[in-house]
């Protein structure tokens, strides 16, 4: 039997952990308490050009929540682009981020001048580690209780569709790291489309400006926005139709075929996030088809991914997943007779909490889940 998925009540944490979402941009820093947010958020400007403003604004930002808290710190946990040393805290190597081009130890850093513990991890990997804590993956376990199926999820995979692909693994309640910090890293998984390239080109902003620009014959700069692009495709705003509704094809059936890859591995249910995510009518039916797809190459076909998928979003297929194939068997020799569920099968589906909120509730849990194992 799995064993049972490990409790970690959050809403009733009474510690404080602040948090940072660390982008190119902009800095933006919240304090959390029981789950929610405390203070903030506060965003100030990363000067990621420079190392010592960019450092000095991190410590100003972590400062000034720790000097309005109510109560102490009991540690920071925050998101960082990769790549890093996460475990270790050291940052390293970010080409678009001059500042951290050579080796910083961050981590050390801020314990040194904090004075407490000091977690930092990929965005992507916190995104879904909030959503396996606090949102999807609660969610469909309490769908599956409320239909009386005796089945349970233990794993999720996730994906954020934005400027670039995200991905995390959260396996038995622990988020899955890797031992190169590495694990997850579902942009660089074969574009389906495109295997010359990886998947990122295929399912991220610039893919879907691209697709569009291209049927459009115009350059990806001058193309517009996803959000735009999407209201072309429902036909709410002016422009080529057509080739809207194609590029947010394309782009399920890149995420879609990544989704195959992963679950095949991990074998779990999976979350979307991420800015496109908004646009989940136009490639959600398309990524779950490319995920229950067969390999053509076969006189009798062979599925892409051994359990069956379905769009937890659909109402119907909500239905089918929920009920599965539900039976009695007798125990031999004693009289019982238990429910199982023989059914495989994984269930797609968005963000319960909503992309910036999983990160810091993911941040949040997994300072609490390090402390406690101090």
């Amino acid at each position: 039997m799995m064993p049972d998925i490990p409790k970690l009540d959050i809403s009733n944490d009474t510690r404080v952990v602040l948090t940072l979402d660390a982008g190119r941009t902009g800095l933006k820093f919240s304090a959390i308490r029981g789950g929610r947010l405390l203070l903030g958020p506060e965003t100030r400007p990363t000067e990621a050009e420079e190392r010592e403003r960019c450092l000095g604004n991190i410590i100003a930002g972590f400062e000034e929540l720790a000097r309005r808290s109510p109560d102490p710190p009991a540690a920071i946990s925050f998101a960082f682009p990769g790549p890093a040393d996460y475990p270790a805290g050291i940052i390293a190597g970010l080409e678009n981020f001059p500042a951290f081009r050579d080796a910083v130890p961050l981590g050390p850093l801020l314990e040194e001048h904090f004075g407490i513990p000091v977690f930092i991890n990929n965005d992507g990997d916190l995104f879904v580690y909030g959503e396996a804590i606090a949102g999807f993956l609660p969610f469909v376990n309490q769908l599956l209780e409320q239909a009386g199926n005796p089945k349970r999820y233990h794993n999720l995979f996730g994906l954020t569709l934005g400027t670039g692909l995200g991905g995390g693994i959260v396996r038995n309640g622990e988020l899955y790291i890797g031992d190169n910090s590495a694990g997850g890293e579902a942009w660089l998984l074969r574009n389906k489309l495109d295997p010359a390239v990886n998947a990122e080109e295929g399912a991220s902003i610039r893919a879907v400006k691209r697709v569009y620009a291209k049927a459009c014959g115009i350059s990806p700069e001058d193309a517009p926005e996803p959000k735009v692009i999407s209201e072309i495709a429902a036909g709410q705003c002016p422009g080529n139709q057509a080739a809207a509704i194609d590029a947010f094809r394309q782009l399920g059936e890149v995420a879609g075929d990544v989704l195959a890859q992963a679950l095949t591995l991990v074998d779990s249910l999976a979350v979307i996030g991420g800015g496109i995510s908004g646009a989940h009518p136009l490639f959600l039916s398309h990524m779950v088809r490319a995920m229950n797809a067969c390999y053509d190459g076969y006189p009798v076909p062979m599925r892409r991914l051994a359990p069956l998928a379905f769009n937890i979003e659909d109402p119907d297929a909500r239905e089918s997943f929920l009920f599965g194939e539900v039976r009695s068997v007798d125990v031999p020799g004693s009289g019982r007779r238990i429910l199982y569920d023989p059914m495989r099968r994984t269930a797609v589906g968005l963000s319960r909490l909503g992309t910036s909120e999983a990160v810091a509730v993911g941040a949040y849990a997994f300072a609490l889940r390090q402390l406690d194992k101090i």
